[in-house]
């Protein structure tokens, strides 16, 4: 692929991201006033839902129950249709911070821990590295590219001492350049889904991974 083309498909990829990542609907994980607002109106209607703000599984469930009641997918999510239905008013913006999507990421990945490697792997039944990532930052609504090199040229370079939860950690395994991709959580820590153990968490200052460490880029 050329360098032109290379780009080009990276800004595509990017814009994808962008519009997806901020999709109007509130979804598990969301937390605030608007939520309990949702909340209080399925509890009004008998639904068997806590109004705490926080979008947690019994909310999806009576989102659902609510969705098919009056004719729509029942997908949990509250979107446009759903929130008109429920509320009787258009839906408002909806504003989410990076910690929202950190958060959806890192409990996504980790609820995969003993799942095992399988080359070319991208769903739960089993994984490679970059179709980990992939999976799990789908999760949140990030789309990321299908290889670990090709991520490895997306989002933002972040310094070794700046990582943060949530960025993505590079390492020449091996072939030359970023080969092996996983998610940094932390206190030197990162998960991944490797080779040797499926998806683990491991750490960046052991000699394995140390000495073949090489970047981070942060895309949330």
């Amino acid at each position: 692929m050329s360098k032109i083309l290379r780009l080009l498909v990276i800004s595509a990829i990017c814009m994808c991201w962008f519009s997806v990542a901020h999709a109007d609907a509130f979804r598990p994980g969301d937390q605030g006033t608007q939520v309990a607002q949702i909340q209080g109106e399925l509890a009004n209607l008998g639904y068997d839902v806590s109004v705490d703000g926080d979008f947690g599984p019994a909310t999806e469930e009576a989102v659902k129950a609510f969705q098919s009641s009056v004719g729509l997918a029942a997908d949990g999510l509250v979107g446009d249709q759903t929130y008109h239905a429920l509320m009787g008013r258009p839906m408002p913006r909806v504003s989410r911070g990076s910690n929202y999507y950190v958060r959806r990421v890192i409990q996504t990945s980790l609820s995969y821990i003993g799942v095992p490697y399988v080359f070319g792997g991208t769903t739960p039944s089993g994984f490679d590295c970059s179709g980990f990532t992939k999976y799990v930052f789908a999760s949140a609504g990030i789309s990321l590219p299908r290889t670990a090199d090709v991520q490895y040229e997306v989002g933002t370079p972040v310094a070794y001492n700046d990582l943060m939860p949530g960025d993505l950690v590079f390492f020449s395994t091996y072939t030359y350049g970023a080969s092996h991709v996983g998610i940094y959580l932390g206190n030197g820590r990162f998960i991944n889904a490797s080779s040797s153990r499926g998806v683990a968490i491991d750490s960046l200052n052991s000699s394995y991974w140390g000495s073949r460490y090489i970047g981070a880029r942060r895309v949330i």
